[in-house]
């Protein structure tokens, strides 16, 4: 099958004289995104050779922990919402999703 379309996604760190990242940007252009602010990053790669996955976890020195605590949370929604789609199991994505109900009450980030 030959590639008809490349698509580009670049992200941006700006390292203070530690290498700690003080700011984060990204663009995707196809997706009308061009050097926008992050303040995090989780990024997964499946490495289909060797059965792995390759992770980078980035975070500004400016993340509040609340919107860290947050950031978790959808990104725990949207594995469970992804896995669904990708597997089509709908049991162990409602069981994600309890987690994700669990995990949100025990951090308190359930509006009242």
């Amino acid at each position: 099958m030959a590639i008809k379309h490349q698509s580009e996604i670049k992200f941006t760190v700006g390292l203070d004289e530690n290498k700690v990242p003080e700011t984060i940007s990204w663009t995707a252009q196809d997706g009308g995104i061009d050097n926008a602010p992050s303040k995090a990053i989780m990024l997964s790669v499946w490495d289909h050779q060797k059965k792995d996955t390759l992770r980078m976890d980035l975070w500004t020195k400016d993340m509040p922990v609340d919107e860290m605590k947050l950031f978790f949370h959808q990104t725990l929604v949207s594995m469970a919402t992804t896995f669904e789609r990708a597997t089509n199991d709908e049991k162990m994505s409602a069981t994600m999703r309890d987690f994700c109900d669990y995990f949100a009450e025990k951090l308190e980030l359930l509006e009242k």
